[in-house]
């Protein structure tokens, strides 16, 4: 059975927080390679909710919401564990995140090789490409 779940970081029981960040740690460091600070602290913020799919009580993808105190708003940590990849569980909770976050601006530092990817939720691009620890991304904006 698959279901799509959100909390904020005060209601995840430890269990789940686990397979969270260890989902995200898996691809970001692991899988790319890229050795950074994954556990950056914005986890825990008030305006940060975790939304993630789990398949028979497993947590396949994952992402997570940012509201700063300004108000602006934040996709992020967008990832699927490799078994569960081309299942559309990544749409799903895009497209749940920004149901949740509702009208009005919405940010993404991508992957670069994303774009075309965030384009179908109505993202576009916000700038040129930069890199974030080696990796190409590029600033993205929902209107």
């Amino acid at each position: 059975m698959t279901s799509v779940r959100t909390a904020p970081f005060a209601e995840l029981d430890p269990h789940t927080l686990h397979d969270l960040l260890r989902l995200r740690v898996d691809v970001f460091v692991v899988e790319q390679q890229c050795p950074y600070p994954e556990i950056d602290g914005r986890d825990v913020e008030p305006g940060t909710r975790h939304l993630w799919v789990e398949v028979d009580g497993q947590v396949a993808a994952c992402l997570r919401t940012l509201v700063d105190a300004d108000g602006a708003r934040h996709l992020g940590r967008v990832a699927t564990h490799t078994d569960h990849r081309g299942q559309g569980y990544a749409a799903r909770l895009v497209t749940e995140a920004l149901r949740l976050l509702g009208a009005g601006p919405v940010t993404i530092e991508a992957q670069a090789y994303l774009e075309g990817w965030y384009e179908r939720f109505g993202f576009v691009r916000g700038g040129p490409d930069f890199l974030e620890d080696g990796i190409p991304h590029l600033p993205m904006t929902r209107a």
